[in-house]
């Protein structure tokens, strides 16, 4: 299992195996691909985007998919996924992205924002002719979409899966064996404040690597202001490390940030002694690495 990085600064750092780099934020800020890394494109997820045009917000019977929309429960504003110049603006950024020396692309947020919508005009239409049911329709409206975008990216081809390993087709149009047809794995963040309580973690891994038929890798935060909140965070990668992984991902603010990770684990002794006694050979290995440099 690799240990690897999700940082909203282009950075390589030493220890870490995979870097994962933010360049299109769910504001609507976008920023030149980073060479040499897995680059990180927010698509139907687009602040700015709808700011300047509120006709192209995503919208339902409870109203549009805005985080001001109190009916619902967003952390986001989801464009509609059939708008087509929104569309095309996306696949223009693929382009430029494919145009650097990357590593690859990773898409997230890249489906309908969950089970009502998109009920506007154009989707209405668009699923009324398809003859398909409600569900299949926005599915294949989703599968699709990736299928169109995958032929503006080169390198690795990734895609982030909202953490709901049961409901996903029907909320979000992700219909797990289809996708896993395009990508050469797939990317799960179970984000937290912190990992005090974490065997939902571990559940929730657990139900993905069964499901997903192709590799997996699962994304922590660990922007940890305290030595709890960096020991509970450590201890989690470790109980997930018995699973069938390629990767865990950590989440940081930038390089410092996951240098303070790797320094913390390598010099507390009692998190150490803890992996030898309770068996976690796979962290142990990440942990000897990061000793080399820290």
């Amino acid at each position: 299992m690799q240990i690897g990085l999700v940082t909203y600064k282009p950075e390589l750092v030493e220890g870490y195996d995979v870097h994962v780099y933010f360049c299109k934020w769910v504001d609507g800020q976008t920023f030149p691909a980073a060479k040499g890394m897995q680059n990180d494109v927010t698509v139907l997820c687009d602040a700015k985007a709808i700011r300047d045009d509120p006709s192209i917000v995503s919208v339902s019977k409870g109203g549009p998919a805005l985080r001001r929309n109190r009916k619902l429960n967003f952390a986001f504003d989801f464009v509609c996924p059939t708008h087509p110049t929104y569309r095309k603006k996306v696949f223009d950024y693929l382009d430029s992205v494919a145009k650097e020396d990357a590593q690859g692309v990773t898409l997230n947020l890249y489906h309908f924002a969950d089970q009502g919508f998109c009920t506007c005009p154009r989707c209405t239409d668009l699923f009324e002719k398809s003859g398909l049911g409600w569900t299949e329709w926005r599915a294949k409206t989703i599968t699709d979409f990736l299928k169109e975008a995958k032929t503006h990216c080169k390198g690795k081809f990734a895609v982030e899966m909202f953490p709901d390993p049961v409901l996903a087709k029907e909320r979000f149009g992700i219909d797990f064996a289809a996708i896993a047809d395009l990508v050469d794995y797939f990317h799960v963040p179970l984000s937290s404040r912190d990992y005090f309580t974490n065997y939902w973690v571990d559940t929730i891994v657990r139900d993905f690597v069964a499901i997903l038929k192709k590799p997996v890798v699962v994304e922590l935060s660990a922007e940890m202001p305290t030595d709890e909140k960096m020991d509970a965070l450590l201890r989690t990668v470790a109980y997930i490390s018995r699973h069938n992984l390629m990767a865990v991902l950590l989440l940081v603010h930038d390089s410092e940030n996951a240098r303070q990770v790797a320094r913390f684990a390598v010099h507390n002794e009692a998190f150490r002694e803890w992996l030898k006694t309770h068996d976690f050979p796979k962290m142990q290995k990440i942990v000897d690495n990061w000793a080399k440099y820290y």
